[in-house]
């Protein structure tokens, strides 16, 4: 099945995939059969191990048939680059009975960790777990107990150890079945953790048995723009709409041509412009990351710090875009069953993720800028 396919076929299950609140069952075995969740696997387990772009690129054009589809699918998909990174026994756990086994996540440390012998125990409540309902891992983030600097950490466990609170009920993105799960005393080995300050580094236990220099940028630059890229696909879907509609629209009172209206012209190329500033930046930024990782090197933070304020500027413009896009759009525009409206929707819900708030990345890269140190080691 190739890109084109299925995306169609994603397109087609749009309303079925925002009643049922998550993706149907039937998205999620088209995406299996194209291939494309394995992209960033490593070849040892199947993947494909494609460049980042080439991720991004299918990210995006599933968001623009399907903005939930797109977002589960770019979380989910990411979550196999992460695995490379932790110990080899954690890899063969997930995926040494099943390659196609999918993760979900949930990073925000809101649960308590307790150190015991051999590993940890987790309590307590993650939110935002989009496409868990089509996991049987999870991972979570949170803070392992520490004499010296915070060791914060991403956890993996099995669906047999948590449950999932069905609480998703919204007006965005209503298809990705964002829930909270659930933990009670649920046991972590050693090998099952992956900390975030080797990640930061480019230096995790799984390089060594994952070498391939895909795995060698940082974990924060590749996550986060796992969650931006919706916001463009959404933002193309929008234009592409927008055009045909406006292309043919003729006033009921005076016969004028709304394509002759300025202001539909100005917001054409305002939304035009957007999207490919963006892709430009957002790609020459994952081909310097690349080619770093190939030559055996790291960025400066002060790059980095900047690589991370891109991407969560590509949704604020996405969300300037779709805006004007829907302001100008006219009345049809607020009406439930109106495509425009879901999308309206949708890059806002995108522009809520932690990650997608500009201000933070802005400010610590005025920060690093001016020769402070930076206070988002997330890059």
């Amino acid at each position: 099945m190739n890109i084109d396919e299925l995306t169609q076929r994603i397109n087609a299950r749009v309303e079925q995939t925002s009643e049922l609140r998550r993706l149907p069952d039937e998205t999620i075995a088209d995406m299996k059969a194209a291939g494309v969740l394995r992209v960033l696997q490593p070849s040892r387990w199947g993947g494909a191990e494609v460049h980042p772009n080439a991720f991004f690129d299918t990210q995006r054009a599933i968001a623009r048939a399907c903005a939930s589809s797109g977002w589960v699918y770019g979380v989910v998909a990411v979550h196999a680059w992460q695995l490379a990174l932790f110990p080899l026994q954690a890899q063969q756990d997930v995926w040494g009975d099943d390659r196609d086994t999918l993760i979900s996540s949930s990073y925000a440390p809101t649960g308590k960790v307790t150190r015991v012998e051999g590993g940890y125990l987790l309590n307590g409540r993650w939110s935002f777990s989009s496409g868990c309902d089509h996991a049987q891992w999870i991972f979570v983030g949170g803070f392992a107990p520490s004499d010296g600097p915070p060791d914060m950490r991403t956890f993996l466990v099995p669906r047999s150890d948590y449950v999932i609170d069905d609480n998703w009920h919204t007006f965005a993105l209503r298809g990705t079945g964002s829930k909270d799960i659930v933990m009670s005393d649920v046991f972590v080995p050693e090998h099952r953790t992956h900390k975030f300050t080797d990640g930061y580094r480019c230096k995790s236990p799984g390089n060594e048995h994952n070498p391939a220099p895909l795995y060698r940028i940082p974990f924060g630059q590749i996550f986060v723009r796992s969650v931006s890229t919706t916001s463009l696909g959404i933002t193309e879907a929008a234009l592409d709409f927008y055009r045909s509609v406006t292309g043919k629209k003729v006033g009921a009172s005076d016969g004028s041509k709304a394509a002759e209206d300025p202001l539909a012209q100005m917001t054409c190329t305002r939304a035009a412009t957007a999207i490919d500033r963006n892709l430009l930046v957002l790609r020459r930024n994952f081909d310097e990351l690349m080619n770093a990782a190939e030559a055996g090197e790291v960025l400066p933070v002060e790059r980095r710090a900047a690589m991370r304020w891109d991407s969560s500027q590509a949704v604020e413009a996405s969300v300037d875009a779709v805006d004007r896009m829907f302001t100008a759009a006219g009345g049809r525009a607020i009406f439930t069953n109106s495509p425009m409206h879901r999308w309206f929707c949708d890059v806002h819900g995108a522009r809520a993720h932690y990650a997608n708030r500009p201000e933070g990345p802005g400010r610590n890269l005025g920060r690093v800028m001016l020769g402070n140190r930076t206070q988002d080691w997330f890059i």
